[in-house]
């Protein structure tokens, strides 16, 4: 197999004859290019490892089968590694991930019928801000309120996701409460286009393709992006469970070698050709190549009336630091978690949050030089061109005054539990 690209200080290739077989985990998403990239274009193999890809068709499912030891390591959701070590959900096991995949890919699609609906009530403009979309959904549901219709349903993939405090943190910006005005139910990734053609949601939040998926079927409109809501958000990790990461550190590390090899690969303009080709396969993503390769380009059709919109970097495999764990997004993850009744604040769970996110795996496999300078950045303001939509500043020392300051939350500080799919 030819091997592209390369990493400097790579430990010394381990012999053809003691090649270690990983068996990983991964829902057909772009966001596991990574990974894809680092079985298909020989990173792994150079590092004495092969990877056993295994598509499968759920976050619970991926959970579970982790869990259980069918897969040794699995693309997640960069919240399920927090959920699962603070006990959260109907199958919780503890899991880590010394790696992010990158950020980005993530997107609020409406359908066209009720984008429609918003344009006719309020007059909104087709070049709309995420923030301006989120306050005419407002108008619309207080109008569709005053109407008695019933309240829409939107989808998100995994209660413990990105997609679900991304789209809950687009809705509160609008001041929409997540779960009084609107009901939020779980899609797995590949359905949410069928599902909303067929009526059963009228939007979601999902990674790439599948928004674009719905833009060029004519039945969705793409109103906000990740990086509208938190650009640098950490979007897909890999997960491990920790003892098997404690039992075997040498596989963890060439793993570590092999992935960030790969994300630099990834990270190339010049081999996005090859690599959509890659995730168009049945065997992967399954989706028109043309359309990956939009995606990668960061080009959009938002809609199938020809309006676009171009996002510079809507993927982020490897630069600045994108695939470094940072123990404050664990914890920004976890503040979300509280904000939506899923969990409860204690120094012990920020703690437990924080534990999720193994930086010093990261370190100790790729070396000091590809860390970020501080070991931990917080995650605030213009210090690193960080920010949230609505302006809030996350302070990680501060997580119980942070969540009270939102005027749209659960208003839940003590105990609770979530619902799990």
């Amino acid at each position: 197999m030819t091997i592209i690209g390369s990493v400097d200080n790579a430990p010394a290739l381990i012999g053809s004859d003691s090649q270690r077989t990983l068996r990983a985990g991964f829902i057909p998403l772009v966001d596991a290019s990574v990974l894809i990239a680092a079985a298909e274009f020989g990173f792994a193999e150079r590092e004495g490892l092969r990877l056993d890809l295994v598509k499968d068709v759920s976050w619970a499912n991926v959970r579970d089968r982790l869990a259980f030891r069918q897969f040794d390591i699995a693309h997640m959701l960069s919240p399920m590694p927090v959920a699962s070590m603070l006990d959260l959900g109907s199958n919780p096991s503890p899991t880590i991930t010394p790696f992010s995949l990158g950020r980005g890919g993530n997107a609020i699609t409406l359908s066209t019928r009720l984008f429609a609906r918003m344009r006719e009530v309020t007059g909104i403009s087709q070049t709309a801000s995420a923030l301006e979309n989120a306050k005419a959904l407002k108008t619309l549901l207080d109008d569709m309120r005053e109407r008695g219709e019933p309240i829409p349903t939107f989808g998100v993939t995994y209660p413990f996701s990105s997609h679900n405090y991304e789209f809950r943190y687009w809705l509160a910006a609008g001041s929409i409460d997540p779960d009084r005005d609107v009901k939020l139910v779980v899609v797995p990734p590949p359905l949410t286009s069928d599902a909303l053609a067929a009526g059963s949601i009228e939007g979601f939040c999902v990674g790439a393709p599948w928004n674009m998926i719905a833009s060029e079927r004519g039945i969705g409109r793409i109103v906000a992006a990740k990086q509208d809501i938190w650009p640098s958000a950490p979007e897909k990790v890999i997960g491990m469970r920790p003892e098997w990461a404690d039992a075997q550190p040498e596989a963890v590390s060439r793993l570590l070698v092999a992935l960030d090899a790969a994300a630099r690969w990834c990270d190339s303009a010049e081999n996005h050709g090859a690599l959509a080709e890659t995730l168009a396969d049945a065997k992967y993503i399954a989706a028109p190549v043309e359309i990956i390769r939009q995606v990668l380009a960061g080009r959009f059709n938002v809609d199938a009336e020809g309006n676009q919109r171009v996002i510079e970097r809507y993927f982020t495999f490897h630069d600045n630091f994108a695939n470094y764990p940072r123990k404050s997004q664990a914890l920004w993850i976890y503040s979300q978690m509280i904000r939506w009744g899923q969990a409860s604040f204690t120094p012990y769970a920020a703690q437990a949050a924080a534990s999720a996110y193994r930086s010093d795996l990261y370190r100790n496999a790729l070396g000091a030089d590809n860390t970020p300078p501080e070991s931990d950045t917080r995650v605030e303001g213009n210090t690193d061109g960080d920010r949230f939509m609505d302006g809030h500043v996350f302070d990680p020392s501060a997580i119980e005054d942070y969540v009270k300051n939102f005027p749209v939350s659960a208003g839940n500080l003590g105990s609770a539990s979530a619902e799990d799919a």
